[in-house]
């Protein structure tokens, strides 16, 4: 992949732009109108929450006594990722208390003095380290986010003096939240390939087997003091496999398109927010759907999440599972590899769901 060096304005910490207390934010970030949170095209209904499944019970040994809750649970998933493309998991086996810690650490971070975290600037090269945009299209409008991202593996490509050293306990921490998210991943996968009536390790061979990707995405959202007129990420689709989100646990800001409308994401007590990513869809032959999502921000308080990425293998071509096309239903998306893929986000930046050929504007039944 040719990536640019690097990017092609100077990087500005949307961190500093809040600290520093402007009224007004500047033009780079301003969405047009029918972007915007509050337009009439962007309504969202706020008595409507993403489908909570509680796992308690999926991953224990085979017992008769759990075969009929286990057949409710993936019932539940399949139907979650056949109408909605999002869901949120309770009792999904990560440690709540690791929870709470790996978000802390990384709040932590993001308070430590600037010079400190402009060590980890990151280039468009690999997007490894403290950011504060995607794409790298000049002159383009920009998100209201800061972000750090790290790999995990393959192995090849994790590498801790990419991570901070500081705060002491974040490298620890990450790791062992890296290696919980990624077991729970293992499994969930599993559930995904049997309810699609494929062998179970379809799609985790289909990723690479042990050699998947995985990576993090650490979303930081200062205040802002015109909420209404910007956005922390765009609209756009996941373009990997799985993502699975640890949200702020006190303030929202995940939305999720529907129906043309924008539902805000009510977050359960220490619950993971899975969503399908492209990959997934295209293997599936959009069975499972990747949907659309942004994030907004507001001016009271800042708000920080944690994405972790589930991929497949960068060279591994993905295309429909063979076992899914027929000729009533035919392949809908061409060979490609996740490399050749991610690219275009990489240069582009969010744009719906475009990467996939399908309108921003698109939306889930």
């Amino acid at each position: 992949m040719n990536y640019p060096r690097d990017w092609p304005e100077p990087i500005v910490r949307v961190q500093s732009l809040s600290d520093s207390g402007i009224s007004e934010i500047p033009k780079r970030y301003v969405k047009p109108p029918t972007d915007r949170p509050i337009s009439s095209s962007s309504s969202h209904q706020s008595d409507v929450n993403i489908p909570i499944i509680d796992l308690k019970g999926l991953f224990n040994d085979e017992n008769s006594s759990f075969s009929g809750l286990r057949s409710s649970i993936y019932e539940q998933i399949s139907e979650a990722c056949r109408n909605w493309g999002f869901f949120q998991v309770v009792n999904h086996g990560v440690p709540p208390e690791l929870m709470d810690q790996a978000r802390e650490v990384w709040r932590e971070f993001f308070h430590q003095s600037m010079e400190m975290k402009q060590r980890y600037a990151n280039s468009p090269k690999t997007y490894e380290g403290y950011g504060s945009r995607l794409g790298v299209e000049k002159g383009a409008i920009l998100d209201w986010s800061d972000y750090y991202f790290l790999h995990y593996l393959p192995s090849s490509l994790k590498d801790h003096k990419k991570w901070p050293a500081l705060p002491v306990y974040l490298r620890e921490v990450i790791e062992e939240y890296s290696k919980q998210v990624v077991n729970f991943g293992g499994r969930l996968m599993k559930v995904l390939s049997a309810n699609l009536g494929l062998r179970e390790d379809y799609l985790e061979s289909a990723f690479g087997g042990e050699d998947i990707g995985a990576c993090l995405r650490v979303n930081f959202y200062p205040k802002c003091p015109q909420p209404d007129l910007t956005l922390g990420i765009s609209p756009h689709s996941d373009p990997g496999g799985l993502t699975f989100l640890l949200p702020d646990q006190y303030v929202a800001g995940l939305q999720v398109r529907r129906n043309g409308n924008w539902i805000t994401v009510k977050p359960a007590s220490h619950a993971v927010i899975v969503n399908i990513g492209d990959q997934v869809q295209i293997l599936s032959n959009a069975i499972y759907k990747s949907v659309e999502h942004r994030v907004i921000v507001n001016s009271a308080e800042e708000r920080l999440s944690l994405a972790y990425f589930y991929n497949p293998r960068g060279d591994l071509m993905i295309e429909p599972a063979k076992e899914l096309v027929t000729p009533q239903n035919p392949p809908l998306y061409p060979a490609m590899t996740f490399n050749e893929y991610r690219l275009y986000i990489r240069t582009k930046g969010p744009q719906g769901k475009l990467q996939l050929g399908e309108s921003q504007k698109s939306s889930t039944s």
